[in-house]
């Protein structure tokens, strides 16, 4: 088994925030705002992801969001490693509008 495999990963943060309020909608861009300023990267909306080259580096980056939380909501953060990720699938429906092609795919991040 290819342990190299294992070691690399893809941390995944998803959150569910209330935007009712003004406050509830600053609170929300600015945990977009920190996610962003951390290292992450918007795979969809709520939904970003980091890098994380071991699984210590997770403990940090896991550590780091819960000091950044907004005070209501829900967040989700799930550790994929590089193997999980590379099996993972993209998959674009049609354009809403005729003749609009889908977004373009970030290009993969290569940390070595």
């Amino acid at each position: 088994m290819d342990t190299e495999l294992y070691k690399m990963g893809w941390l995944l943060v998803t959150f569910d925030l209330p935007t009712l309020t003004k406050k509830e909608r600053k609170a929300a861009h600015d945990f977009r705002e920190w996610l962003k300023d951390d290292g992450y990267s918007m795979l969809q909306w709520s939904v970003y992801v980091r890098p994380c080259v071991t699984f210590a580096r997770q403990e940090t980056h896991l550590d780091r969001l819960k000091c950044h939380l907004p005070p209501e909501g829900s967040v989700r953060a799930v550790f994929v490693t590089r193997s999980q990720w590379e099996r993972s699938f993209v998959m674009h429906g049609q354009p809403t509008k005729e003749g609009e092609e889908p977004e373009e795919l970030p290009e993969q991040i290569l940390l070595w």
